[in-house]
């Protein structure tokens, strides 16, 4: 296989603008849309690896960012890859690290030639490129590779997103001129901001790289839900019907359901777990604060129309309970719940697409959630 063929997708049906595809990487095919629990650190917080296999998961998204830091390079590669370490084998996505880079401001110095900074951990020094980074994604071994790219937080100004527009291109081409590992498949991504033009020339010069697959980068970093739900759907728009679109970052009900009404095929967010430590219960018809007096005799599981082993076993009085008492069992309980919505949502959004009765699935889906 040449590294221009990893990560092959085909378009089995759509309804709408919404699609039902198939992504092959090298450890198994990934059906979409799909939902990727984030493992930041090579763990998804409060869940094991068969949980997240009984939960459906078919691909889990890790940070470049924080495993450059720790455990670092020689130690993956001595446990024989990132799938070997954390005992996971499906597919494994990678986060360039470039979001959490551009997140640490007086701790970086940006350049054509790369970032250089300084941990958050220890204040040791550090420099991304779009090589070193590519190379220590391939050395993992992951299935799916982001490009190095440039994150901009909004609002911000015009000439700000310009630069990072024009850098964004300039190292995802390097990255693409990189490759080296034929079972990593890279993915580029389109910034812009909330600016209509200078999405679309970004997504022009990414999709003019040809890569396997190409996400869109830059929402969910405070702009309003209309103006995510707006760009989101003009920049799918722009990208091939024939590569997979990944929009970053997402990870509610409600906008997991829009973006797939906008084409997109692939989606992460730390939201479910991180509601799942905070006591926060993710429902068909909004989010629960577990800790709320009304639940502390609501003998009724976390969502009626639930089939998890969360929602089948244990009530919203018993994991009231829990997180009262500051049991550890409570917020493993929550995270695995919370998981289990979206991903049985994106089983059912699949299910829709291929019966053509995605406009009837998406109104009522989104109609029942309440609190959004």
């Amino acid at each position: 296989m040449s590294p221009a063929a990893a990560g092959s997708f085909t378009v089995r049906a759509t309804s709408g603008a919404a699609r039902r595809g198939a992504l092959s990487l090298a450890r198994g095919t990934v059906e979409t849309p799909a939902f990727m629990p984030v493992g930041t650190a090579a763990t998804v917080k409060a869940l094991t690896p068969a949980d997240l296999r009984e939960l459906g998961a078919q691909i889990v998204l890790s940070n470049t960012y924080h495993l450059w830091l720790r455990p670092g390079r020689e130690t993956l590669e001595a446990a024989g890859g990132l799938h070997a370490f954390m005992g996971w084998d499906r597919p494994i996505l990678t986060d360039s690290g470039g979001f959490q880079v551009f997140s640490l401001e007086s701790r970086r110095i940006v350049s054509d030639g790369g970032v250089r900074f300084r941990s958050h951990l220890d204040g040791s020094e550090h420099e991304f490129t779009p090589e070193n980074v590519l190379a220590f994604q391939e050395a993992l071994g992951v299935d799916v590779a982001m490009a190095l790219d440039v994150c901009v937080k909004l609002p911000a100004e015009r000439d700000d997103v310009e630069e990072a527009v024009r850098r964004t291109t300039l190292w995802a081409r390097r990255c693409a001129a990189a490759r080296t590992n034929a079972k990593t498949a890279l993915f580029g991504i389109v910034q812009g901001g909330l600016d209509e033009g200078l999405r679309a020339r970004s997504a022009s010069e990414i999709v003019a790289l040809d890569l396997p697959g190409y996400a869109i980068g830059g929402l969910s970093v405070g702009e309003s839900r209309e103006d995510m739900r707006r760009l989101t759907r003009f920049t799918a728009a722009l990208l091939p019907r024939e590569k997979p679109r990944y929009l970053m970052g997402v990870g509610t009900v409600p906008d997991v359901l829009a973006a797939i009404d906008a084409g997109v095929d692939m989606f992460d967010c730390v939201y479910p777990t991180r509601c799942g430590r905070t006591g926060r219960a993710m429902t068909r018809r909004g989010d629960l604060n577990i800790r709320n007096a009304e639940f502390v005799r609501d003998f009724r599981p976390l969502d009626a129309v639930c089939g998890c082993a969360v929602c089948r076993g244990f009530t919203r009085a018993y994991i009231s309970h829990l997180f009262r008492a500051n049991e550890m069992l409570g917020p493993r309980l929550l995270s695995y719940h919370n998981l289990a919505v979206l991903l049985d949502l994106t089983k059912e959004a699949r299910a829709a697409i291929e019966a053509a009765a995605w406009p009837e699935f998406f109104a009522q889906a989104l109609g029942r959630f309440e609190n959004v």
